[in-house]
């Protein structure tokens, strides 16, 4: 009699359906909303949809206080949040050689192969007077939350090491907007024997 009992049970568990799968792989072939596809079942017609504000995913930690930017507060009075070391910037460098290069180019300038080939649309240059205009706030938030076509990039690169990459940004773009009155003496001295100009030195 038992073992009547769990043939009895095995075939309550398949239901009406005879087919010749059981039924707990039918979970694998049931109907599903793909990603990228459209859907009746939200308003916007996106089967993918932004998480809720204010969460976390599944993998992510609340970072330490001095890195959280919560809101659009941080940053947004042109002074990055965290000190601005010389490790800092080497730091950003690293992360942003390996994370954004490849759109972006080394110099900024969005000048890379694989920028050619986003026949959509193109990355911006980060020299563009838009982009220099963003707050470091705002620099973040990109980073974090992502911009047009460009994804978050949250998973790949910390609070601390998102707000270094800020801090690299802004010294590569005034690397390529400095005006020589703006440098100290000595390398203003060295920037316009470069350039191959009789410009005297302004002195301070």
């Amino acid at each position: 009699m038992r073992w009547l009992a769990v043939v009895l049970l095995l075939v309550g568990c398949r239901g009406v359906d005879i087919g010749p799968h059981w039924h707990f792989e039918r979970m694998l072939v049931q109907p599903r909303g793909d990603a990228y596809r459209a859907t009746t079942v939200f308003p916007d017609g996106r089967v993918m949809q932004p998480p809720p504000s204010h969460t976390l995913a599944h993998n992510e930690t609340l970072p330490p206080s001095m890195f959280a930017t919560s809101s659009d507060s941080a940053g947004t009075d042109g002074a990055i949040p965290v000190p601005l070391t010389l490790e800092l910037l080497q730091l950003g460098r690293r992360r942003y050689d390996i994370v954004c290069a490849p759109c972006h180019g080394l110099l900024g300038d969005a000048v890379t192969p694989i920028a050619f080939r986003m026949t959509l649309r193109r990355p911006r240059s980060l020299h563009e007077a838009e982009i220099r205009a963003f707050t470091p706030g705002r620099l973040y938030q990109v980073i974090r939350a992502g911009y047009g076509f460009m994804p978050s990039y949250a998973s790949m690169l910390t609070p601390e090491e998102s707000w270094a990459v800020v801090a690299y940004v802004r010294a590569l773009q005034l690397s390529h907007h400095a005006s020589l009155d703006s440098l100290p003496p000595h390398i203003r001295a060295e920037a316009a024997r470069q350039l191959g100009t009789t410009r005297p030195a302004v002195r301070p």
